[in-house]
């Protein structure tokens, strides 16, 4: 099974929300994580929200990029786009690859955290499709 890691910096919208998303919809050939640089410590209770509305329970948690130091990923995916946010740097092993998303904890519009879930599941499933 492939490994794919998602980075972010907060690691409690999107990269939770591409991790949900892809183990929910491609577990049988991709096995996803996600990180951040700074945890914000929880998952956005929006996050979780948009994606019980498609049917994805998610029970994740909130964690630090060092816990996944020294394995090895076939794909490596960082998630946050805004310039002010620090997007970390993978050292490890693994194709490195940039996807930008919104993030949608900066309006806590329930219809920003939707359009962003959609936006993840379309764009993940189209590139781990292909890798």
């Amino acid at each position: 099974m492939k490994q794919v890691l998602f980075l972010c910096t907060g690691n409690s919208c999107r990269s939770q929300m591409a991790e949900a998303i892809v183990n929910a919809r491609m577990g049988g050939e991709w096995q996803a994580v996600s990180a951040g640089t700074k945890p914000a410590g929880y998952i956005h209770p929006k996050a979780l929200a948009a994606l019980a509305e498609i049917g994805i329970k998610h029970e994740g948690r909130s964690k630090h990029a060092d816990e996944f130091q020294g394995m090895d990923f076939d794909l490596v995916v960082t998630v946050c786009d805004s310039a002010a946010e620090e997007c970390p740097v993978w050292l490890g092993k693994g194709k490195r690859i940039h996807r930008s998303f919104p993030d949608p904890a900066v309006t806590d519009d329930m219809n920003d955290f939707r359009s962003v879930r959609d936006e993840i599941a379309r764009v993940m499933t189209e590139l781990l499709s292909k890798s």
